[in-house]
C-alpha cells in the first residue's frame, strides 16, 4: 500500500477547519472514501460538511 496525504476543510461549529491526514491506501480514491469516513464516524459529518482540495503521494 501507499502512503498518501489527504488535505481539504470541514466545517465546524464555528466554521470551516482545515485539516491534513496521511493514511495508506491502495489508490487515491480509497484514501478519499477513508477520509470521509473517517470523519462521518467521528465527528457526525455528512460528505458535503467535508471538502477535500489535494490528495498527494
Amino acid at each position: 500500500m501507499t502512503e498518501f496525504t489527504v488535505s481539504g476543510r470541514w466545517q465546524a461549529r464555528d466554521g470551516w477547519e482545515s485539516f491534513e491526514k496521511t493514511l495508506d491506501a491502495e489508490n487515491e480514491d480509497v484514501a478519499v472514501e477513508h477520509t470521509y469516513a473517517e470523519f462521518g464516524s467521528k465527528h457526525g459529518l455528512k460528505r458535503t460538511q467535508v471538502e477535500i482540495s489535494e490528495v498527494a503521494q
